[in-house]
């Protein structure tokens, strides 16, 4: 049976982790120095990490082969599992028409284009990335903006910054469920503690959405329905991952936002509103004819706008024969003459209404629950368990692969997406070739999101990782203050929260351990620290320049969105160092 040394390199703790730590070395830098393809940059380091495991510790070639065929294994399921079926239930709102219709309907609540910002890109966009994450909400609502008259940088900068604190729950909490997995904690403590911490994010985030729209004259009137926004999906957030599912908190907390952004708007209305329209189509002549183009944060001055807010339709294909003959039960789009029937909307909402009644059965539910849960086949993985044991002599349970083919997120939303297609009436043909053409379209992220975990699996198994998170934990309870660092420095280099904790969340498990902190705030600090990652990643720098039609200008981007990421880290190491001590009441 193969034992992991924790110095194996010259008997020396520090030699060794550096050393073990030439796999995630070659990973940053094929990424972030040769902007190398991700899924070319993650077999590479994996064969790096292999390489390490067999000449470094003394690992058996076959076990490590064998380590990253089940890390494979669980990228792909139940992890892309996860992403393809949310992905194919957003393509089937778009084939039947009705995602068109859920556009226009934003602008019944506001025609403020500074309030639609925070509708779209952070409500919305939350909503996109509690289904699907993995780049989809930046490029969707990037679009959204655009056709609301956004200039291409403002556009792209807005929904860069509004995809920060969903993404810890994102595609159905994906990332908790991997640091679950990895560190054998129970996934959902670990949503708890994050539900401690990303919402003092989101409370700021709409603050900072308007600031980028529309300037601090944005800010000043805008701030109560942005502050109201984000004090409600914080607070949403908070309940729903410590109390109710962490599964459903972003879709909880998007709703919930969307609700009282709603609500609110029924007794207080924000000054300036034509004003900001017409700063912002001026801002978007300027920047096409060359102009001062890139500074999202100067909206210029007042010239009026070419055409009103909420004039792009879209496709008349959102309007079934059944739609266009029934004329009642209509209401006026803000700042259109166009008029959509409140029965369209609710059709338009419908999918995210059976999603999370579906979720809402099979979590809350308890005899559902134990049925799902009952149903998960427990395989240890042939060849590999039983040969592996901890570097503290016990037999490692890592080696055991949980195939949950009936109670996994990804089977409840390909059971929601039936649904859906049944009632939007998409034929199974239909459904189906849909399907077939997001697995291709995902192809890479597959191969990436595969080659990571298997990465991940070699680290663990070999001892690499227990390596470097004992070396780190020298640093003592001050690692608490540098443990989010981690998860955004790998987020940000990977482009995804589930790869950051794929690849950290067991060394920050022993960093804590070793250190005398709790791993479980660790590990979650690990995830909340890569949300603010993302908006500086190369991936999703890369989605969001392509959906707005600046290809080459992501350096331009990147530096537009780099202060509100480092400052956003910034808040939360204090946090997670407050919390580690003086603030240790606040965890659940």
């Amino acid at each position: 049976m193969y034992q992991p040394d924790l110095s194996p390199v010259a008997d020396s703790l520090a030699l060794s982790s550096l050393v073990a730590a030439l796999p995630l070395l070659t990973l940053f830098v094929l990424l972030g120095g040769l902007k190398m393809k991700a899924h070319w940059a993650g077999l590479a380091s994996l064969a790096v990490a292999v390489a390490v495991a067999v000449t470094a510790y003394g690992m058996p070639g076959r076990l490590a082969l064998l380590s990253a065929s089940e890390g494979a294994a669980f990228g792909l399921f139940p992890i892309m599992w996860i992403v393809v079926t949310a992905i194919w239930v957003y393509q089937l709102t778009v084939v039947s028409g009705r995602f068109e219709d859920l556009r226009r309907a934003f602008g019944l609540i506001s025609a403020d284009p500074r309030i639609q910002a925070i509708i779209i890109a952070f409500c919305f966009g939350g909503l996109l990335e509690a289904l699907a994450g993995f780049g989809a909400p930046v490029a969707i609502t990037g679009v959204m903006l655009m056709g609301l008259g956004f200039a291409p940088v403002r556009a792209a900068v807005t929904v860069l910054v509004a995809n920060t604190a969903p993404v810890a729950f994102g595609a159905i909490a994906t990332p908790i469920i991997t640091a679950g997995n990895l560190t054998k904690i129970p996934y959902t403590e670990i949503g708890a503690y994050v539900g401690h911490q990303t919402p003092l994010i989101a409370l700021f985030v709409p603050l900072l959405l308007v600031g980028l729209v529309h300037g601090r004259r944005g800010v000043r009137q805008t701030w109560p329905v942005a502050l109201v926004c984000g004090a409600v999906f914080g607070l949403a957030q908070f309940v729903s991952a410590t109390y109710l599912s962490v599964e459903l908190t972003d879709i909880v907390a998007s709703l919930a936002g969307l609700a009282a952004i709603v609500l609110f708007l029924r007794v207080w209305r924000p000054q300036g509103s034509e004003e900001a329209r017409a700063d912002l189509h001026k801002a978007a002549r300027a920047e096409q004819a060359g102009g001062a183009a890139g500074q999202p944060s100067d909206p210029g001055h007042a010239d009026r706008p070419s055409a009103p807010s909420g004039t792009h339709t879209g496709q008349d294909g959102a309007r079934t024969p059944h739609d266009r003959a029934a004329a009642t039960d209509t209401l006026p789009v803000a700042g259109s003459a166009q008029r959509i029937k409140g029965s369209r909307i609710l059709m338009a909402f419908l999918p995210y209404l059976i999603i999370i009644a579906v979720f809402s059965l099979a979590k809350l539910w308890t005899p559902l629950k134990e049925f799902l849960t009952a149903s998960d086949a427990k395989l240890g993985w042939p060849g590999l368990d039983g040969e592996v044991l901890t570097a503290a002599g016990q037999v490692s349970a890592t080696t055991v692969y949980t195939f949950p083919w009936l109670s996994s997120p990804g089977t409840l939303l390909l059971l929601s997406g039936a649904v859906i297609a049944a009632v939007y009436r998409v034929t199974p043909a239909a459904a189906a070739r849909e399907f077939t053409a997001t697995l291709a379209k995902l192809r890479w992220a597959l191969l990436t999101v595969a080659a990571v975990l298997a990465l991940a699996y070699v680290m663990n198994l070999s001892g690499q990782t227990i390596t470097i998170g004992t070396w780190i934990a020298g640093a003592g309870t001050a690692f608490a203050f540098l443990s989010p660092i981690l998860g955004w420095l790998g987020t940000a280099v990977t482009g995804s929260d589930t790869s950051a904790n794929a690849l950290f969340a067991t060394l920050q498990q022993t960093a804590a351990n070793k250190a005398g902190l709790d791993p479980t705030l660790l590990v979650a600090a690990n995830t909340s620290g890569g949300v603010v990652g993302k908006m500086i990643s190369p991936q999703n720098l890369t989605i969001a320049a392509t959906a707005v039609g600046l290809i080459g200008r992501e350096s331009q981007l990147f530096r537009a969105a780099i202060k509100w990421s480092l400052l956003l880290l910034l808040a939360l190491c204090v946090l997670v160092y407050l919390q580690s001590n003086v603030l240790a009441w606040m965890l659940p």
